[in-house]
C-alpha cells in the first residue's frame, strides 16, 4: 500500500489536546494495517496524561504501547482501539482485533500487538478489553473466594468490571461502593449491591478500591473485617494521599496490597503471559451485562473538546466510547 495520511490524538499540555495529521508508510514485514472502528478511553490513568501529572520516576515505566512523544508533553497516548485488519497476514486480513494503540484513526502495528475478537464479543463492547486485564489482575491479586462478602470503593470502570466478577462466584455477597447514588441502577446490572459510603457494609472479607481518591482508601480501610486485605487498584500519579494508618490499622491486622497491570499476579505469573491474560480478557467480554459500562459514541473528530468534560471529576464514571469515520 502507498504512503498516505493518518490522524492521532496528542496530548500537548495542561488540559490540551489536538488531533493531528500524520504520514503513514506502507506496512514492514511483520506489520499489519488497521482501520479504527471504535476506542475507548481510561479515565483514571489518561486524566493524569492530560493533566500532566504523570510523576518523572514513570516516565519510562508509563510509556504505552505503540506511544509517541514523551512525557509529559506532547505525547500520543492511549492503549484501547478496535478495528478491522485492512492489510496483513492472511489469517488476519478483514477481521476484527483489539490493539494496544493510542487514539488514531488508522496505523501499522505489528501482528504481535493486536488480538482477534471472539465471534461473540462486537467490537463496541471490546473496547473495555484493557479495562478488563486490569480488573482480572486485581481480582487475581485479591483472591476472592466464594461466599465471601466483598466490597468495592470506587463504581469507575475497572471497580465495575471487578465486581462483576466478584459476582459471578457462587454465593459471593458483592457491594459497589460510590458517591454518586444515580450508579445504583449500574451497580444492580452487573448484579452487586450498591450503597454509600456511609451506608457500606463493614466487615468485609475482601475490599478493591478503585476511587482515585483518600477518602475512598478512608471508607475501604474502615470496611474492612478483622485480618481483611484492601487491593489498592488506584494510581495517583504525582498526588499524594493521607489515611489514616494509626487507629486501629495495626490492631486489626489489616492487610494493604497494590495491584497494577503492568506484570501479570504473582500467583499466575509462572504460568500466564501477557498475551493469554489478554485472551482472557477478551473471552470475558462476552457478557451483555458490560454494555452498561459504555458512553454513547464520541466522533472521533470531537474528541478534543470533549475531553475536559470526559476528564471531569463530576463527568460521567462510564468508559468514553470513542466513534472512528468509516474511512474510503
Amino acid at each position: 500500500m502507498s504512503e498516505r495520511e493518518s490522524h492521532a490524538l496528542w496530548y500537548v499540555g495542561p488540559g490540551r489536546a489536538e488531533l493531528r495529521a500524520e504520514p503513514l508508510a506502507a506496512p514492514a514485514r511483520g506489520e499489519l494495517r488497521l482501520r479504527a472502528l471504535h476506542g475507548g478511553i481510561s479515565r483514571g490513568t489518561e486524566r493524569l496524561v492530560f493533566s500532566g501529572r504523570v510523576p518523572t520516576s514513570e516516565f519510562v515505566r508509563m510509556r504505552g504501547p505503540n506511544m509517541a512523544g514523551s512525557f509529559p508533553f506532547p505525547v500520543k497516548y492511549g492503549y484501547a482501539v478496535v478495528g478491522r485488519v485492512e492489510e496483513g497476514p492472511p489469517e488476519l486480513k478483514d477481521r476484527f482485533v483489539f490493539a494496544l494503540h493510542p487514539h488514531q484513526d488508522v496505523f501499522n502495528i505489528s501482528a504481535d500487538w493486536v488480538s482477534p475478537l471472539p465471534a461473540e464479543v462486537p467490537p463496541m463492547r471490546a473496547v473495555l478489553a484493557a479495562n478488563m486485564e486490569t480488573a482480572l489482575n486485581a481480582v487475581w491479586d485479591g483472591a476472592p473466594g466464594p461466599a465471601d462478602r466483598i466490597a468495592v470503593v470506587g463504581c469507575g470502570v475497572v471497580g465495575a468490571l471487578i465486581a462483576r466478577l466478584c459476582a459471578r462466584l457462587p454465593a459471593a455477597e458483592v457491594t459497589l461502593i460510590d458517591i454518586v447514588s444515580a450508579r445504583a441502577d449500574l451497580a444492580q446490572a452487573l448484579g452487586a449491591r450498591f450503597a454509600p459510603p456511609e451506608a457500606a457494609p463493614e466487615g468485609c472479607d475482601l475490599v478493591f478500591h478503585s476511587s482515585s481518591t483518600g477518602a475512598g482508601l478512608t471508607t475501604a480501610l474502615r470496611i474492612a473485617g478483622e485480618e481483611a486485605t484492601i487491593v489498592e487498584v488506584s494510581w495517583y500519579g504525582n498526588g499524594e494521599v493521607a489515611v489514616p494508618l494509626g487507629q486501629a490499622f495495626h490492631s486489626r491486622r489489616l492487610r494493604l496490597v497494590s495491584s497494577q497491570v503492568g506484570a501479570v499476579a504473582p500467583s499466575r505469573r509462572p504460568r500466564w503471559t501477557p498475551a493469554r491474560r489478554r485472551a482472557a480478557a477478551l473471552d470475558l467480554l462476552r457478557d451483555r451485562a458490560l454494555d452498561g459500562l459504555l458512553t454513547p459514541p464520541i466522533a472521533f473528530e470531537n474528541l478534543p473538546a470533549r475531553l475536559p468534560d470526559i476528564f471531569a471529576a463530576e463527568g460521567d464514571a462510564r468508559c468514553a466510547l470513542i466513534h472512528y469515520p468509516a474511512g474510503p
